[in-house]
């Protein structure tokens, strides 16, 4: 089995949860200790078994609850070098795990591929995950899309991506003038209509399940980005009738996907 599962997304807090018959582990901890174990007891995972947290990169709607987790159950964490040393977050030496960004690791039986993304961030990354020839990839906190990108997009089994913000609501927002222009620029977020974009090409090569996540709490909302990225297939004839499009929820846990 290979199984994926949202328990939180949005810029208020991010963390998945992928396992196998034997690897199960986290990638992010953006939410409290409290409510990670929460979300993992509603699957009937006990955190204790947990192999490993994978973390993208140090901004703290990823890494919020870490620390807490580590001191209570020594679970190992994954990082490249760059992220550990900007994560302020206490984390013992012998808990710190390191991976280079563009080279393969493992945890158990799950292959992993860090790959570099553009957003804000010391080192940031998106996730390959692979088992049993399929594919599990984590793409959230993209400034823009590139063909390095696309490529470590291409043929996933599942993709979680970004799909932060509309931008008419992102200017009219009462945001600062500098944020607005972080999360616009090249190194800040994906808009609806390039995650529209992006699918829209990944879906004529063959990807049938998508996940839209990391919305933005006041410059977007579900079922806009929802429709943004269904418009954008439906207008390039791209055939829908096996494609499943979901968008991931912020406060609780998604339904759990297995990959057959």
């Amino acid at each position: 089995m290979f199984k994926f599962c949202n328990l939180y997304s949005g810029s208020s807090g991010n963390c998945s949860f992928v396992e196998t018959d034997n690897t199960k582990i986290l990638i992010d901890c953006g939410v409290s200790s409290k409510k990670i174990e929460e979300a993992l007891n509603s699957l009937n995972i006990d955190i204790k078994n947990l192999n490993g947290i994978i973390i993208t990169h140090e901004h703290s709607d990823h890494v919020k609850g870490l620390a807490t987790i580590c001191k209570k159950y020594s679970i190992p964490v994954y990082a490249n070098n760059s992220t550990f040393t900007n994560l302020k977050q206490n984390i013992a030496d012998n808990n710190k795990i390191k991976f280079k960004s563009n080279e393969n690791f493992e945890i158990g039986d799950i292959k992993i591929f860090p790959f570099s993304i553009p957003h804000d961030a010391a080192d940031p990354c998106g996730f390959n995950l692979f088992h049993n020839d399929r594919k599990i990839t984590i793409a959230t906190d993209i400034g823009h899309i590139n063909n390095k990108i696309l490529h470590n997009l291409d043929e996933s089994d599942f993709l979680l991506l970004e799909s932060n913000y509309e931008p008419d609501m992102l200017r009219c927002s009462n945001y600062p003038y500098l944020l607005k222009r972080r999360i616009l620029g090249p190194n800040g977020h994906l808009s609806n209509e390039d995650a529209g974009l992006t699918v829209t090409q990944l879906v004529k090569c063959g990807l049938k399940n998508i996940m839209l996540g990391h919305l933005s709490e006041q410059n977007n909302f579900p079922e806009l980005a929802y429709q943004t990225v269904m418009s954008n297939i439906i207008s390039n004839n791209v055939d829908t009738d096996k494609l499943r499009i979901q968008v991931a929820d912020r406060y609780k846990p998604n339904d759990l996907i297995e990959l057959q």
